[in-house]
C-alpha cells in the first residue's frame, strides 16, 4: 500500500514504550512478583506455623530449629514446604527446557495454585488439613516460579531472596567499591519485598489468610495477561 501524498516517508517503527499500556517490561513483572513473595511468606510464617513457602533459605534454617525441638516450629510442616517447593522447581525446570517462552504459562499456573489456596483458606479455615494444603499449594507455586525466574537470569531480581541483592547494594556503594550501576533495581527489589511483607502481615493479622492469598493470586493472574509475549 503506497504512502499518502502528504507523507514524507515510511512510518517510523513502533517504540517499545508504545507497548507499555498493553504489556509490562520484564523487570516490572519480577518486581511485582517480589511483592507477591512478601505476601506469600507473611501468610506462611505468621499463619501457617512459622513456615516459609517462598524463601527456602529461611525454610532450611527453620527446619534446623524444628529438628532440635525449638518451640513453635514443626518438622512436618517445614518438610512439606521444602518437598513441595522442590517438586514445583522440578516441574519448572522441565517446563523451561521444553517451552521457549515459559513466563506466561508459569504465571497462569501460579495464579491457579495460589487461587486454590485462597479458596481453601476462605471456605475451610479451621479444617485439620487446611494448613498442609495451603503450604503444599503455595510452595508448589513458588518452586515453579523460581525455576522459571532462574532460567530468565535477570540480575538482582530473583523475586524470593535478597541476600545477594543487599550484598551488592553495600559492596558496590560509595562506601564499598563505588561501582553501583544497578542500585535502583536492587533498591526496588528490597522495597518490593518489604512492602509485600508489610501488606501481607497486616492482612493476616486483621483479615485472616484468605484475603492475602487471593490478592497474590489476582496479582499473578494480572501479570500473566500483561507479561510481554517475547518472554
Amino acid at each position: 500500500m503506497s504512502a499518502p501524498p502528504w507523507s514524507t516517508g515510511p512510518a517510523p517503527p513502533a517504540r517499545p514504550e508504545d507497548a507499555m499500556p498493553r504489556t509490562m517490561r520484564l523487570p516490572w513483572v519480577l518486581l511485582v512478583l517480589t511483592v507477591v513473595s512478601g505476601l506469600i511468606d507473611a501468610v506462611g510464617y505468621l499463619g501457617l506455623g512459622r513456615v516459609f513457602t517462598a524463601n527456602m533459605t529461611g525454610n532450611v534454617v527453620v527446619l534446623g530449629f524444628a529438628t532440635v525441638g525449638a518451640p513453635g516450629f514443626s518438622v512436618p510442616l517445614t518438610a512439606t514446604s521444602l518437598g513441595c517447593f522442590l517438586v514445583g522447581a522440578a516441574a519448572g525446570g522441565r517446563l523451561t527446557s521444553r517451552v521457549r517462552r515459559a513466563t506466561r504459562p508459569t504465571l497462569v499456573v501460579e495464579a491457579l495454585l495460589v487461587g486454590a489456596s485462597a479458596a481453601i483458606a476462605l471456605a475451610w479455615p479451621e479444617r485439620p488439613g487446611t494448613r498442609y494444603a495451603l503450604i503444599a499449594l503455595t510452595a508448589l507455586a513458588m518452586g515453579l516460579r523460581n525455576a522459571t525466574v532462574r532460567a530468565l537470569g535477570v540480575p538482582d531480581l530473583t523475586t524470593t531472596v535478597l541476600t545477594m541483592t543487599l550484598t551488592g547494594l553495600a559492596a558496590e556503594s560509595r562506601l564499598g567499591s563505588g561501582t553501583a550501576n544497578r542500585s535502583p533495581r536492587r533498591t526496588a527489589a528490597v522495597l518490593s519485598m518489604f512492602g509485600g511483607a508489610c501488606l501481607g502481615a497486616w492482612l493476616v493479622l486483621h483479615h485472616g489468610l484468605g484475603i492475602p492469598l487471593l490478592l497474590a493470586a489476582v496479582a499473578s493472574a494480572a501479570l500473566a495477561v500483561l507479561t510481554p509475549e517475547r518472554e
